[in-house]
């Protein structure tokens, strides 16, 4: 497949499907016709397709909390990592295609079931329907908060159709080095396009809000950046804290993750074919700690479990 890899100063005002362009909502600027039934790079058609729609508990503690996250995992992804945990529903292989009605009434059912929120994964591809899913929601008594959890590798304009419906931002922020960008993601400018698309997310929310003002309880704005810790890459890992740090302070809070896993058809990547050590991320989140990093979440013990994969067996769908 061939990856389409723009600057985000090139095209930001054309994010948006286009009938007579085509599809222009991320990055990969594919311009497929994806309301005709073609498929754009991120392997989806305009159609929503979701794998699971169920109570997940495996997230940050301020976003699970006790009764779990009421997540939808969307199929389909822009980038492709050659990583990647989820590839059954990042390469479309897993899902079930629903109207944008069903998924409103998935979002009410995930909150009758008692989820903290309503927590969207890998949803930028499909953002003209999520949007019109939750406001018909919210006409129908939807009221929890509304978290966007994504791979960052999103145009500025299309996280702005989100504004004022999403409450929460769950951004990845993977890499600062260009040559890792291109590597594991295709992506050489992913960098920049996370750097602009982050800078969006925190524009619209804002400091972190959590629940009667106390930090160990769930958050209800705000946003956290996740970084996930990769074989040999402490030091790109390093970067993307020092850039967050000096760019954001405490108006945001980093998740430094350990929980790396070794999927299949990394015979092409054996430096990343293993585990990431325990000195490898201890010296990564003592970096944080030396530059004032205090807001914040790290992973103790044995994180890099299958049991984080849940079953895309299409729960709730």
């Amino acid at each position: 497949m061939h990856y389409h890899s723009v600057e985000e100063s090139n095209v930001t005002e054309k994010a948006g499907i286009r009938e007579e362009q085509g599809c222009r909502l991320c990055p990969r600027n594919c311009g497929v016709n994806r309301e005709a039934g073609k498929s754009g790079v991120c392997g989806q058609t305009a159609v929503v397709k979701a794998a699971r729609a169920a109570l997940h508990f495996w997230e940050e503690p301020c976003i699970s909390g006790k009764a779990g996250s009421g997540t939808v995992f969307f199929s389909g992804c822009p980038l492709h990592c050659v990583f990647c945990q989820n590839k059954a529903i990042a390469e479309g292989t897993a899902g079930k295609y629903i109207s944008v009605e069903r998924l409103s009434e998935i979002f009410l059912e995930l909150q009758e079931k008692g989820a903290n929120n309503i927590n969207l994964v890998t949803p930028g591809h499909f953002v003209p329907q999520i949007a019109e899913a939750l406001a018909t929601a919210k006409r129908k008594g939807l009221y929890l908060p509304v978290v966007y959890n994504t791979g960052s590798y999103e145009y500025r304009d299309t996280l702005r159709k989100m504004e004022g419906l999403v409450d929460i931002y769950l951004p990845d922020f993977k890499y600062m080095d260009t040559a890792l960008g291109l590597r594991y993601s295709h992506a050489a400018d992913y960098s920049e396009v996370a750097k602009a698309a982050v800078a969006e997310m925190v524009r619209q929310t804002g400091t972190a809000v959590f629940e009667n003002g106390d930090e160990d309880g769930l958050m209800k704005r705000g946003t956290i950046v996740r970084h996930l810790v990769l074989p040999g890459c402490a030091e790109d890992s390093k970067a993307v804290i020092r850039y967050l740090h000096e760019t954001y302070g405490d108006r945001i809070y980093l998740s430094i993750m350990n929980q790396f896993t070794p999927v299949s058809g990394l015979a092409d990547y054996p430096e990343i074919n293993r585990r990431v050590t325990k000195q490898e991320y201890e010296e990564v989140v003592d970096y944080a700690l030396s530059i004032g990093v205090e807001c914040g979440f790290i992973q103790e013990g044995e994180t890099a479990e299958e049991s984080f994969i849940p079953a895309f067996d299409g729960e709730g769908v």
